[in-house]
């Protein structure tokens, strides 16, 4: 019993062409089938009873009137968990469902199956859970102290780095110093948590699911459903979004559990408001800077602080704060730095991965400090970054030195040498372009314009001695009278365009026209977390690789068949469905060479291999390969209603090799977006634990009505240790677009503007 899925992609296409998506037209008609779009027969809907409080213990849970519900089919608690009670990214101390205490709200706290969804709600509404209210723990700095409440049995303290690079007692001529704040962003994907469960008849299960990480999803499955993994299986349903919100299991568990008690498939869909505490956020961060410097402006030392705020549960916070500390100075040579981060449990929602994984929280710091250092010195701000960019050899300050093209200095030059745009019109009736826009609040009488830069950089893969690896499987036939390639890995599309990518490399390195990319399931090892900016690169490898060996066999085949009757397979290539000579002349179709003949390759591909960071002085080959992006912001500020409108954005940043040019550009205008987005309208609003604008009404975005023109520089200056060269694209967008921004607002306001996003009492003085 299986649900309609998106079918196999099948696409045209070679490495370096603008090849369109193939689910493109589907999505945009509306007929592309996404994960709250699964059903089969006989299928029940789940819902989830979630915790009022905060912070509570629970005294009780009864479920007999649920029970008792008309078409209720099951009632789940913490009792019912067949396996691990609690499971985790990076450290087990999520709870599958509260057994003791709730440590957010909104925290998941028993199930209910029935026969339809509005039948389930009304059912969940009838498991009585009696609470211990406790005093919620949620500001960060307070759960650093000593005599805070233990909210784990391990203390507050998720993770403490330290990097201690260079003399810590060094001085400077000039300093300037900086405290900072950054909002927790909500990732917004647009489709909710969603997933189909179907119990098989040996009790295993099959879950179709948008994910980010098949694999790591059926690892802590087959713990609390105390199953083997290998009946555990789960294929990719159409994804909505993910940004980073899918990493971490939501209602995988939940669905899978109601299936196997009630012997039926099993579907959840949060609704939107579900939706926000459903999946981790961006980390809120409170960040403390020193930058000391000559008068020439060289760096000599930078010290920060930085605290994270992790929520109630780890997820990927220890990551994220590595991210933080090492990318804490900027893409800036700096021959000192005392830097301490930390991430703490609260009683907050629970915050994890997010697109820029910790470098947007320090660029939006160090950006201002490098601003602050060039008014000091009396400086050009983009001059005083380049006097101190990191270069090719440069020493990072965990000690590793950076190789390959590290072009900060050329991102600098582009982006200040672009034209700026024309002055606004006070009198234009076009009111999009002023302030306010459609809401008709200014026409332009205090309206100040701004110019900001900023430039950032993080890195690409997994860190810190991690196993990162993909597998694919590449197959070769004739199918219908044609050579056909299919390609089969785990890999997550979550809208990157990572399927028309892999397609792509096939075709190239097959010379077949006809590529089909398989639906990603478990049915094939491993491709790691679409997160990173990392599924390119290494999944890409990775059908790098398995077609090497594949046309390895075809070339062997062909030198066998022609050698016998010619003598010449010198210089032998496969292009346009055939094996081709030296000089581009058709030796012999793959049609007729294969025959009925199948060739198939299974292969993984690994990057260098990194190392952990020291736990007293940070030091480390930590990461894979960095990617660097520049931005220039220019804004209107209306001064006396601190209303923004940017202008334009202009980016410049090195891909490495761009494997669709199309969608590099998409990756950059969407990162921009979500940059936009944090710096002056989005933010969960939190008090006292609890999220007060969990809906798209009040939870504010960006819309096309927001989004200035991106003039942007795409650089492919090539990576040596990558396939083609080529560098992750997705997160550099969103880390230094925000921060560019509200530089410009400062440059506009003359405001200091510390905090993000940026409200409108920010600017305006009161």
């Amino acid at each position: 019993m299986k649900p309609r899925l998106a079918p196999a992609a099948t696409v045209t296409g070679r490495v370096g062409e603008n090849v369109p998506r193939p689910d493109g037209v589907l999505k945009v008609q509306g007929g592309f089938p996404y994960s709250s779009d699964l059903q089969v027969d006989r299928m029940l809907w789940g819902a989830t009873v979630r915790s009022p409080h905060p912070y509570a213990r629970i005294l009780s849970i009864d479920t007999s009137e649920a029970l008792a519900a008309p078409g209720v089919r099951a009632v789940l608690t913490h009792e019912d968990v067949p396996g691990k009670r609690v499971y985790g990214l990076e450290i087990p101390d999520q709870p599958v469902l509260a057994f003791d205490v709730v440590r957010y709200w909104g925290e998941a706290v028993a199930l209910v199956a029935a026969d339809h969804p509005e039948l389930a709600r009304r059912a969940a509404q009838k498991v009585h859970v009696q609470y211990q209210v406790l005093a919620p723990l949620t500001d960060p700095e307070q759960a650093l102290l000593a005599d805070a409440p233990r909210l784990h049995p391990d203390g507050n303290v998720t993770r403490h780095v330290k990097i201690r690079h260079g003399n810590q007692d060094a001085r400077a001529e000039v300093v300037v110093t900086g405290e900072y704040e950054v909002g927790m962003q909500d990732q917004a994907p647009l489709g909710p948590e969603s997933g189909l469960a179907v119990p098989d008849e040996e009790g295993g299960v099959d879950l179709f699911i948008a994910t980010q990480w098949l694999h790591v999803d059926r690892e802590q499955l087959a713990g609390v459903l105390g199953l083997p993994p290998d009946r555990v299986r789960l294929t990719m349903a159409g994804i909505g979004g993910a940004f980073g919100a899918r990493e971490d299991l939501s209602m995988q568990a939940h669905a899978c559990m109601l299936a196997l008690r009630s012997g039926r498939p099993v579907k959840i869909s949060y609704s939107r408001p579900e939706s926000f505490v459903g999946h981790v956020h961006r980390h809120p961060g409170r960040l403390r800077y020193e930058h000391g410097a000559n008068r020439d402006g060289k760096l000599v030392y930078v010290r920060a602080r930085i605290v994270l705020d992790g929520g109630a549960y780890a997820s990927s916070s220890t990551a994220v704060i590595a991210n933080a500390s090492c990318f804490a100075v900027g893409p800036y040579r700096c021959p000192n730095a005392t830097i301490d981060g930390w991430v703490v449990y609260t009683n907050n929602p629970p915050c994890g991965a997010m697109r820029g994984f910790g470098s947007v929280q320090n660029c939006y710091a160090h950006e201002a400090q490098m601003d602050k250092l060039a008014e000091a010195l009396g400086m050009d701000p983009v001059e005083l970054r380049t006097r101190n960019a990191l270069e090719t050899g440069s020493q990072m300050i965990t000690g590793q030195v950076i190789d390959g093209p590290v072009p900060v200095a050329e991102l600098l030059r582009r982006i200040k040498e672009r034209p700026l745009p024309a002055a606004s019109d006070p009198g234009s009736l076009d009111l999009t372009t002023q302030p306010g826009g459609v809401s008709n609040t200014t026409h332009g009488e205090s309206v100040r314009r701004g110019v900001g830069y900023a430039v950032g950089f993080k890195n690409v893969g997994y860190s810190e001695g991690f196993n990162d690896y993909s597998t694919a499987r590449v197959k070769l036939s004739v199918v219908g009278g044609r050579p056909r390639v299919e390609v089969h890995t785990a890999a997550a599309e979550v809208g990157q365009g990572l399927v028309t990518v892999q397609a792509q490399i096939a075709g190239t390195e097959l010379g077949v026209t006809d590529v089909v990319v398989l639906n990603a399931d478990t049915r094939v090892g491993s491709s790691g977390s679409s997160s990173a900016s990392r599924q390119t690169y290494i999944t890409g490898g990775a059908v790098k690789a398995a077609c090497d060996a594949v046309r390895r066999r075809v070339l062997a085949l062909a030198e066998l068949e022609l050698g016998r009757k010619t003598g010449k397979t010198d210089g032998l290539r496969l292009e346009r469905d055939s094996v081709v000579s030296a000089d581009g002349r058709e030796i012999v179709s793959l049609t007729t060479l294969l025959g009925d003949e199948v060739i198939e390759e299974t292969h993984e591909f690994r990057p260098r291999q990194t190392t952990r960071l020291d736990p007293e002085t940070g030091q480390a080959n930590a990461h894979v390969q960095y990617a660097f992006a520049a931005h220039r912001a220019v804004v209107d500020v209306d001064t006396e209603l601190g209303l923004v409108k940017v202008v334009e954005l202009a980016t410049a940043q090195d891909v490495g090799k761009a494997i669709n040019p199309q969608a590099v550009e998409g990756q950059l205008e969407g990162g921009a977006a979500q940059g936009l987005g944090l710096a002056v309208m989005e933010e969960i609003q939190l008090k006292d634990g609890v999220i007060r604008n969990a809906s798209f009404t009040d939870y504010l975005l960006p819309t096309i009505l927001d989004m200035p023109p991106l003039r942007m520089d795409v650089l492919e200056l090539g990576d040596p240790h990558s396939p083609y060269g080529l560098k992750g694209v997705g997160e550099p967008p969103t880390i230094s677009s925000g921060p560019a921004i509200v530089a410009a607002i400062r440059a506009a306001t003359g405001r200091p503007i510390t905090r993000v996003p940026v409200r409108p009492h920010d600017i305006v003085e009161t």
